[in-house]
C-alpha cells in the first residue's frame, strides 16, 4: 500500500467534497499514480467527487489529458444516470400519492441534493419507505401494473421501472435487534411532523426530519460494516448530512436516539473517521467524541472492503457458498466482523445475522 499516494487521494476527495482546498504545489503525480486513484475511486463510488477536484488543481496537477477524457466520459454517464433518476423519483411520488399513499425518499438522491454537485453522486438506486399502509398499496399497484416484483429478504422489495432499480423497504431502519423496534417505530412517529420536503425535477418529495435521516443513513453504514464491508460514498453521504443539518438538529435528542438504539460508541468511530479523512469540521459534529477513540482500524476496513464490500481483494480467492452469501469467504468474513463491531454496537452485532436469516424465511411475501 503506498501511503502517501493514499494520503493525496483523501486529500483530492475532501476538495471535490467541500469545494476548497488545494494540493501542495510541489505534489505532482505521475500518470501510473493517477491511475491508481482513479482505480481507487471507483470501488469507492466517489470518482465524481474527485473529479470535482480538478478544478482546484494547478495544470500541471491534473491527470494526463487521456485519462481526464476518460475520466470526463464517467462522469458524463453519471449525469446522465442521475437525470433520468430524478425523473423517475418525480414520477414515482406523484403517482403514490394519488394512490393516497405517503411516500418517503430515503438515502440516494435526497441525499445527493446536498452536495456541492449533485449529479455527480453516484446513486444505485431509489429507495422507498411508505407510512401506514402503504408499503401494501403500492407493491400491489406496482404489481397490477405488470411489472415483475421481486420480494427479498430484510423486509423489502425491488423491481425495474423506466430501467431504474427501485426499493421498497417495510422497515425504515437497519438495525435489526428486536429490543429496540418499539422505540424504532416511537421515534418515526415522534419526527413525523418534522419531516423535510425536496425539489426533485420540480416534483416536492418528502424525506425524514434531519435528526432521523443522519440516524437512518449512519445506521445503514453500520449494518453494511458488520456483514461485508462499505466505501467511502457513504461516509461522505454522512458528512454533508451533518453539515447541512449542523443548526438544524437537536443535538442532545440525536445522542439519546444513538444511545438508546445501542451504537453510540460506534458512532464516534464514524464521527472521527468524518473529521480525519472525510474532512468534516468538528464544529459540525452533534457532540465531541471521546479523546481515546481509535477509529484506524475501521478506517483500514472501509478503504478494503470498498462499496458493499464487493471489492476486497483479501477475499478475491476465497470460495462462495451462496448459502451464506455472494461474497467469496462469506462466513469468515461475517465472523471476522462480527468480532470487530461487538465491542462497539454488540445487540446489532448479535441480532443482525439472526435477523438477517430469520427474514429470509419470514420477512418475504408470498401472494
Amino acid at each position: 500500500m503506498n501511503t502517501q499516494l493514499r494520503n493525496i487521494f483523501f486529500q483530492l476527495l475532501r476538495i471535490g467534497l467541500w469545494g476548497k482546498g488545494e494540493l501542495p504545489a510541489f505534489t505532482q503525480l505521475k500518470e501510473q499514480e493517477w491511475s491508481q486513484i482513479f482505480a481507487w475511486a471507483i470501488p469507492h463510488t466517489v470518482e465524481g467527487i474527485i473529479f470535482d477536484s480538478f478544478a482546484f488543481l494547478n495544470e500541471d496537477q491534473l491527470p494526463p489529458q487521456s485519462l481526464r477524457f476518460k475520466w470526463a466520459i464517467r462522469i458524463d454517464q453519471i449525469e446522465r444516470h442521475n437525470i433520468e433518476m430524478n425523473k423517475v423519483i418525480a414520477s414515482q411520488y406523484e403517482s403514490f400519492t394519488e394512490l393516497g399513499i405517503k411516500p418517503i425518499l430515503q438515502k440516494g438522491q435526497g441525499v445527493a441534493q446536498f452536495y456541492l454537485n449533485p449529479l455527480h453522486r453516484i446513486c444505485g438506486d431509489i429507495d422507498w419507505h411508505f407510512e401506514d399502509n402503504g408499503y401494501v398499496i403500492a407493491r400491489n399497484y406496482i404489481k397490477e401494473k405488470g411489472i415483475t416484483v421481486e420480494d427479498t429478504k430484510s423486509f423489502s422489495l425491488h423491481y425495474n421501472w423506466d430501467n431504474q432499480f427501485i426499493e421498497h423497504h417495510k422497515q425504515l431502519f437497519d438495525l435489526r435487534n428486536p429490543l429496540i423496534q418499539k422505540y424504532l417505530r416511537s421515534i418515526s412517529k415522534d419526527y413525523c411532523e418534522e419531516q423535510g420536503i425536496l425539489k426533485i425535477d420540480d416534483v416536492s418529495v418528502r424525506i425524514l426530519a434531519p435528526e432521523l435521516q443522519l440516524f437512518q443513513v449512519n445506521s445503514h453504514i453500520l449494518k453494511h460494516l458488520i456483514t461485508f464491508g462499505m466505501g467511502l460514498r457513504q461516509f461522505c453521504d454522512s458528512a454533508r448530512l451533518y453539515a447541512q443539518y449542523s443548526n438544524q438538529i437537536d443535538s442532545e435528542a440525536l445522542k439519546t436516539i444513538y444511545q438508546k438504539t445501542g451504537i453510540l460508541k460506534w458512532t464516534h468511530l464514524l464521527h472521527q473517521i468524518l473529521v480525519d479523512y472525510i474532512g468534516l469540521p468538528k464544529s459540525h459534529l452533534p457532540f465531541a467524541y471521546p479523546e481515546q477513540t481509535d477509529s484506524a482500524w475501521m478506517l483500514e476496513e472501509i478503504w478494503y472492503g470498498g462499496n458493499f464490500g464487493y471489492h476486497d481483494e483479501r477475499y478475491t480467492a476465497g470460495k462462495v457458498n451462496s448459502a451464506v452469501s455472494v461474497h467469496p469467504d462469506g462466513a469468515r468474513r461475517l465472523w471476522k466482523n462480527f468480532k470487530r463491531y461487538f465491542p462497539y454496537a454488540p445487540q446489532e452485532a448479535i441480532f443482525f445475522p439472526i435477523m438477517h436469516f430469520y427474514s429470509k424465511f419470514l420477512g418475504i411475501d408470498r401472494d
